[in-house]
């Protein structure tokens, strides 16, 4: 079994650096996305390490943006074009970091191979899709580089009826959906769907904060949910009202030796690098 883990970054080459040492592994294949916005000059230095790659179709990633999404299916893309033979692809930014060793996040997959694993909540369901549906309800001008887009934006969305996702399904979700693990013939079916349908591809360009809908909803609406796990085993800490989660420190310490999942975020080495110290220290010894 092998595994593609695919990291989206715009920042801190040294944290990605410790992300990508401890990722290090026989069965691992290193892929980095860095946002285009970004001079690569200070990261090429991390090509020398093993089984890293860096993604060659680089993508501007404006937060929030559609943008985003579509520099992840580019890049899935890229690493499905590899004569490499993937089960899983795994989805993390330079901010996550694993909680559990290399052979055992392997020994997982492995133990569960075919299965899915990202986090939803279906639409009516949950307070979280009373908010989330405005993101494809009303537009977003949130990748469009023009001076004056959010007033445009609010004009227009006070003046145009609410939009309707363009495929009748059920819509699925989380504020955790970003981040998940998939096998490769999923993400074929994903793909193969966005590229059969690009009235959707054009639609959601004017939504936000896709990435916490659209895999999900895809997935759950197809064949796929059947071999789908409602888990993406991050562990993922929100303060109430809060839209990014809270950056992790060593007060978390208990909660991160007990939880199950494999990875953890966010981290922020500026702001405290001693977490990952602990981490090594007491979850992750060889």
């Amino acid at each position: 079994m092998r595994v593609a883990h695919l990291i989206m970054t715009h920042k801190e080459p040294f944290q990605l650096e410790r992300l990508l040492r401890r990722l290090i592994f026989a069965d691992f294949d290193l892929y980095v996305h860095l946002d285009k916005k970004v001079d690569i000059q200070q990261f090429l230095y991390l090509n020398k390490l093993p089984n890293v790659f860096f993604i060659r179709s680089r993508n501007i990633c404006n937060w929030g943006g559609f943008s985003f999404v579509y520099a992840i299916v580019e890049s899935v893309r890229e690493i499905l074009a590899k004569d490499a033979n993937y089960d899983y692809i795994n989805l993390l930014s330079a901010q996550d970091y694993p909680l559990k060793s290399n052979d055992y996040i392997y020994n997982f997959l492995k133990e569960h191979r075919g299965k899915n694993f990202i986090s939803y909540e279906k639409s009516g369901h949950s307070l979280w899709w009373e908010h989330a549906k405005s993101r494809y309800e009303k537009y977003h001008f949130t990748d469009i580089n023009l001076k004056g887009r959010y007033i445009a934006q609010k004009i227009i969305n006070f003046i145009f009826p609410k939009r309707r996702f363009p495929l009748s399904v059920e819509m699925y979700g989380s504020p955790n959906a970003s981040w998940w693990m998939l096998t490769t013939s999923c993400l074929q079916h994903v793909l193969g769907i966005l590229d059969q349908n690009k009235r959707l591809v054009s639609f959601m360009h004017l939504t936000w904060g896709a990435d916490e809908f659209l895999f999900p909803t895809l997935i759950m609406n197809s064949e796929m949910r059947k071999a789908t796990v409602n888990n993406n085993y991050r562990f993922i800490q929100w303060s109430p009202g809060s839209a990014n989660p809270d950056i992790l420190s060593v007060d978390e310490l208990t909660k991160l030796t007990s939880t199950p999942c494999l990875f953890a975020r966010k981290f922020d080495c500026e702001n405290d690098s001693n977490i990952l110290d602990a981490i090594d220290d007491l979850l992750l010894k060889d």
